[in-house]
This record gives structure tokens, sequence and C-alpha cells, in this order.
């Protein structure tokens, strides 16, 4: 935990702000703990959709999570969060967009980015890249690129269409609301690692 007279670790994440556990077994339990929370926020954000005239792509809240989840617990916790979420989607929890699982959705690709982009963010956050606005909205359309790297492909296989067709489908319509996203995003990790110091 830090204190007024001990610095921030650079290579710390918001989720290592946590209290220390104080045996190997309560620090597994812990990280299991965070991944679980992880995944489960990225469902719950799923269910906050709005549907988008002409396209099988819902703007929903889960792209927003998946970038957080990542940054906040790192590349390894947020990668494992973000795993466990798409697996359980697969295996059929319904929380996918809209309440859907399973693996034949066009979608399917943008969760299947959401796990680059976990590691990436949290990459990026273990280098400091969480703690001052510009730096965060850097991270975080680092990592929105990044789903749509594996989304927007995966869209165009899935419905038979060219590149440029599927991002004009998944991609184009997306990027005020990302923007929106980075944004916020640019005001909050800052705000809480200034907070953090202070403690």
């Amino acid at each position: 935990m830090a204190t007024a007279t001990t610095p921030i670790p650079r290579r710390a994440v918001l989720a290592d702000l946590l209290p220390a556990a104080t045996t190997r077994l309560g620090a597994q339990a812990r990280d299991l703990a965070l991944v679980a929370g992880g995944a489960a926020l990225t469902g719950v954000a799923a269910q906050l959709s709005v549907n988008v005239p002409g396209s099988p792509v819902p703007v929903t809240g889960q792209t927003f999570a998946a970038l957080l989840v990542g940054t906040a617990l790192g590349a390894r916790r947020g990668i494992a969060s973000l795993v466990l979420y798409l697996l359980a989607g697969l295996a059929g929890m319904p929380w996918f967009a809209e309440g859907t699982s399973g693996w034949t959705m066009p979608s399917l690709g943008y969760v299947l980015g959401f796990v680059l982009a976990a590691g990436l963010t949290g990459e990026l956050a273990r280098r400091g890249a969480d703690r001052s606005p510009v730096n965060t909205a850097v991270t975080m359309v680092l990592g929105s690129l990044a789903i749509y790297a594996v989304g927007v492909p995966y869209l165009a296989l899935s419905l038979h269409v060219p590149l440029a067709r599927a991002a004009e489908l998944g991609l184009y319509p997306y990027l005020v609301g990302d923007a929106l996203k980075a944004v916020l995003a640019a005001g909050a990790l800052p705000l809480v690692w200034k907070l953090a110091a202070k403690r």
C-alpha cells in the first residue's frame, strides 16, 4: 500500500494498490478474484448495448470495460480475465452483447480482440502509461485499434464481404464513441493515481 512517504512503483498497476496478501495462497486467491471480477465487469458492461442500424455490431460498454480491465489489472491478469470472459461465453454463458453466447455471431472477432487489447493496455500500464491524461488517451486508442485489428477482419470473413465493407459496418460508426471513451479514461485513471499517491 502506497503512503505519502513511499512513492508508488512505476511498474505498478491500479490493482497493485489493493492490500497485499500475506500468504502465497492468499495472493493466488486475490488474483483469481481480480480475474473473475474483470470478466464479470465485462459481461455486465456488454448488456449496455445499442443497435446500430445496418450493422450486426452493437455499441456496448464491453469494449470500454475490457480496456479498463487490462489497464487496471496488468497484462497477465487482464489477459486471463478476458480469456475467462471469452471461454465462458463460448461455453454458453449469456454475457456477450445483448445476452448472447456461443461462437456463431459475426461480432465474435471483437471479443477475441479484447484479449489482445487487455494484454497491450496492461503492458502499457505497467510502464506508467495510465498516469497522465495524454498517455492514458493514447493507451485507450491503441487498445481500441487492437480490438478492431481482430474484429474487422473476422467480421469480413463471417459476413463474406470485402474488408472495406466490414470497416463500414464495424469500424467507422464507432470511432466517435471510442474517442469519448478515451477522453473519459484520460480523465479518470490519472485522477485515481493522484488520489492514491496522496494516501
